[in-house]
């Protein structure tokens, strides 16, 4: 078996966000360090199986990709958060802990999570045992600096899929209040997912666009005329869309739980405002002015970045070994001092 993996298997989801965000922003980051890297659909892990067994390539399984743990040679299981039993049923639930705990039977395969909060709550409630916590990576194109006019900042925004665990239509009745009380203010979803249309329905109003999902570069230029992103997940396993919306310059309201307020604690109050955990209309409507009121810049986000994200990776795989993190080290330095020439 090689020391550094000849290529990086990615499991990632069937949809915009989420895991697909997550699975193509790591992808970009091996791809920085000199490494191949190919993300698949969950569910097409089992036709892979000579790339499950080479222990020359590295595995990364998403929740739903999993079972193949056992099987595979050379992976690393991840841990996105857990599912809502109201929302998503038992079945659900049970599926992502027996995955869990599958992982933690296999001595070879480590378990990392995704933020100290889903970690914590899968250890002291589910005893399930964690290699490590590394935090997600947001895409390079998130990363790009922008040096043309600036933006006109007048949306009130929220990106990821409609379901009801999201709780988009318990923040838009909220939202319109805000519009309702500050002239000029819209709104903007984007997003799909089962809820488009009954949230398309019951909020027919011309100051809030449904847009449908959009590409990474297009959802950077609506962030960048965004004065405010919202966020209604209470249990948000972390939160990509969060780190996309500081790194251009929005105030950030939401849920005080989640992943996401570990992400820069330091914010908040100041360009990071917390949502009541009930999501009570008057007290998402106050947080909304004072994330509305905010003086706001966009945040440096060095250590989520792609290649930083993806060296972390690498350094579980290479658990002890002192050469191949010693060449983690040297790439990581070689990509920043790029990054300053191309900054300056």
């Amino acid at each position: 078996m090689s020391d550094i993996p000849k290529k990086v298997l990615i499991t990632g989801g069937r949809e915009v966000g989420g895991l697909t965000s997550f699975a193509e922003a790591i992808a970009e980051g091996f791809w920085q360090l000199g490494i191949q890297a190919e993300v698949i659909p969950s569910n097409r892990i089992w036709s892979r199986w000579r790339d499950l067994r080479d222990p020359d390539m590295l595995k990364i399984l998403s929740t739903t990709s999993v079972f193949a743990v056992p099987f595979a040679r050379r992976a690393i299981a991840v841990a996105h958060g857990c599912a809502c039993a109201d929302v998503q049923g038992w079945g659900k639930l049970i599926g992502f802990l027996a995955t869990y705990k599958l992982t933690n039977m296999c001595p070879h395969t480590p378990l990392v999570a995704v933020s100290e909060y889903s970690a914590i709550h899968l250890v002291t409630i589910f005893n399930v045992r964690f290699e490590a916590v590394i935090q997600n990576p947001a895409k390079r194109v998130f990363f790009t600096p922008y040096d043309g006019p600036d933006y006109e900042r007048r949306y009130i925004t929220y990106v990821g899929r409609l379901t009801p665990a999201k709780n988009v239509h318990r923040l838009l009745p909220a939202i319109r209040t805000v519009l309702d009380r500050t002239p000029g203010l819209r709104a903007c979803i984007i997003g799909d997912g089962e809820l488009r249309a009954a949230l398309q329905s019951a909020f027919a109003d011309e100051r809030i666009e449904f847009s449908g999902s959009l590409d990474s570069s297009a959802v950077r230029e609506k962030l960048r005329a965004t004065r405010v992103f919202v966020s209604g997940n209470q249990t948000e396993p972390f939160g990509i869309t969060y780190l996309e919306a500081l790194s251009q310059g929005c105030a950030v309201a939401m849920p005080a739980s989640g992943g996401g307020v570990e992400i820069r604690p330091d914010l908040i109050g100041l360009q990071v405002h917390l949502l009541p955990i009930s999501l009570e209309h008057d007290g998402v409507v106050a947080a909304l002015h004072r994330a509305l009121d905010s003086t706001c810049k966009p945040v440096s986000l060095a250590n989520h970045s792609a290649a930083t994200v993806a060296a972390a990776y690498l350094k579980v795989d290479a658990e002890r070994n002192l050469p191949t993190r010693r060449w983690i080290s040297r790439k990581l330095e070689a990509l920043e001092a790029m990054d300053r020439i191309e900054k300056s």
